[in-house]
């Protein structure tokens, strides 16, 4: 992968601002593009944009190639004619801003979705029609089982629900025929419910409708989207149950061993997360086309991708599904460089982006560096009481230990805040906050930041590393203490991926700033040509139609 030096902010388009409940691909998020471009930034990186399933994480998502539907924005459909401004209306009771309420987002949003849907099959025009056909075409080889699946899913979660059964997904509470997708049953479901089909494929094609010319707009200005990918699916997904061959599941399609990380420091019983392992030996037969394809699709639209948990390509922890720990699983190999000589055969060289976090091995740092692509280097991990005691800066996370071929973060989606790590390391580990402080002013006291200055150190810190990339969180640039924390792992609950940014923070003098530090650092590597005006799409542009008929029921 080659890398031009330049920067940029990670942020999920849910945290956008201002729209009803959950941020959109909207108006903010083309005024998000345009802050960036004020800010001479030119990397914009998201988390998985897939459909998330139950606790929100976008790394569980219902389909690894399906976009969310939640983030399609409301305001572009009134606009294509799809829903009345009546039937948009957002309930009094739908936050704006702050923490998003998920669930009251799913209960509002998803029935207005295929509202949109119905009225779009209705109403379509021959352009939009041939249009509609033409995504149909292009994604058939996912869509098809998505659509099904969620049709499906969507009756037996209401069973379930009625019937107060907890915890019910496809392999366990669905009929038979159709967990083990026997082809007849999923047959004769498809002809019964073609019209719920048609509803989510409908959605779907709002979704990347939108985002495609989000994407056209950001690439026009000089942005290039970073977007992500976990290495396993969830196990409730269309993913496994279309192609429940290419993963360790019995005759029932229930998984027999499951992903996770051993035991460490941090969590005495491991984290099990609980994702059905893959068959890499049946993956390897069919040339590893599905691994392929999940890439492809995501270079549609994304730049660059980076995958999560990079070093289950080496070796994965793999633990029996019965167990309640992680505690015993054991290391098995992963497909290693077969896979990425499979995926280089047919994509070409890809921009990959390896999350190389954890313990790494040399044999993942050999895999990683033999096809050229870019590792993860975190400030918050560079500081430990070791480094302290042992008065040696050898840790890789040291801007002087980086490569240029790596991309420089102060935290990801996973970890404190800046801001919320600068509070708790000086009561939890005040060794390693004393070597940061000294590490800042090269062990001279009068050039030690102030306390709040510390923040804005360790970022400019970030931006004038040698790291090809350097990507700081929102968060960290307005300085939002753990109460913008975006995931705590191995936890459910509390406010986990549910942070939103306010729109005052689309502010001129923090674009100054980064502005700057992309000048004197030579972060300006994509020059973007003049603005353009954002492209009205399919499921967002002016039309001449008749709109939509007012409903009262559209306003509850």
């Amino acid at each position: 992968m080659q890398m031009n030096r330049s920067s940029g902010i990670l942020l999920h388009p849910t945290s956008l601002p201002e729209t009803p409940g959950i941020g959109t691909i909207g108006k903010q998020a083309y005024r998000f593009v345009d802050w960036l471009v004020e800010a001479k930034q030119s990397l914009w990186q998201i988390l998985p944009y897939g459909p998330t399933g139950y606790g929100d994480s976008p790394y569980a998502s219902f389909s690894t190639f399906a976009g969310n539907p939640l983030i399609i924005d409301i305001d572009m459909l009134v606009d294509a004619g799809w829903l009345s401004s009546d039937e948009a209306a957002a309930p009094e009771w739908m936050r704006s801003d702050g923490y998003i309420d998920f669930g009251g987002v799913v209960y509002w949003k998803i029935p207005l979705l295929k509202t949109a849907a119905a009225h779009f099959l209705e109403r379509a025009d021959a352009e939009e029609q041939k249009a509609y056909r033409a995504f149909k075409r292009e994604n058939a080889s996912w869509l098809d089982n998505y659509t099904l699946f969620m049709s499906i899913k969507e009756f037996y979660d209401a069973k379930a629900q009625e019937e107060k059964v907890e915890g019910a997904m496809w392999s366990t509470y669905w009929p038979h025929d159709l967990a083990v997708h026997e082809e007849k049953a999923v047959a004769e479901w498809a002809k019964a419910h073609k019209k719920e089909a048609e509803v989510y494929r409908v959605i779907q094609y709002f979704f990347f409708t939108q985002w495609r010319a989000l994407k056209t707009y950001a690439n026009a200005n000089g942005i290039r989207i970073i977007g992500d990918i976990p290495i396993f699916v969830a196990p409730d997904s269309a993913d496994v149950w279309a192609d429940q061959r290419l993963f360790q599941l019995d005759k029932n399609g229930r998984p027999t061993r499951v992903a996770g990380v051993p035991p460490d420091y941090f969590c005495a019983d491991g984290q099990l997360w609980g994702n059905p392992l893959y068959r890499w030996d049946v993956m390897e037969e069919e040339g590893f086309a599905w691994w392929i394809e999940r890439i492809r699709a995501t270079l549609k639209n994304v730049d660059y991708v980076r995958i999560d948990h990079f070093r289950g390509f080496e070796a994965y922890w793999s633990v029996p599904a019965k167990e309640q720990t992680a505690v015993n699983g054991k290391w098995v190999k992963g497909p290693r460089g077969k896979l990425f000589n499979a995926i280089l055969e047919v994509l070409g060289d890809i921009p990959i982006i390896a999350e190389d976090l954890g313990v790494i091995t040399d044999q993942v740092r050999e895999l990683r560096d033999n096809f050229n692509l870019p590792g993860m280097r975190v400030l918050q991990f560079a500081f430990t009481p070791e480094e302290e005691k042992a008065g040696a800066c050898t840790n890789s996370f040291m801007p002087h230990e980086f490569s240029p071929h790596s991309v420089v973060y102060t935290g990801t989606h996973d970890n404190d805040t800046l801001e919320g790590w600068l509070k708790r390391v000086p009561v939890e580990e005040p060794e390693a906050y004393a070597l940061m402080k000294r590490y800042v002013s090269g062990g001279y006291d009068e050039l030690v930041p102030s306390e709040e200055n510390l923040a804005p150190a360790l970022i400019r810190m970030a931006f004038a590393s040698v790291s090809n990339f350097a990507v700081i969180p929102m968060q960290d640039i307005y300085r939002v203490d753990n109460s913008g924390r975006m995931n705590m792992p191995a936890t459910s609950g509390g406010h986990n991926w549910q942070w939103r940014m306010s729109s005052n923070m689309f502010d001129a003098m923090r674009a100054a700033w980064l502005k700057e530090m992309s000048v004197l650092y030579d972060r300006n590597s994509f020059l973007p040509p003049p603005p353009v005006e954002p492209k009205k799409s399919a499921s967002g542009k002016k039309r001449a139609t008749k709109k939509a008929p007012a409903k009262k029921t559209g306003a509850k």
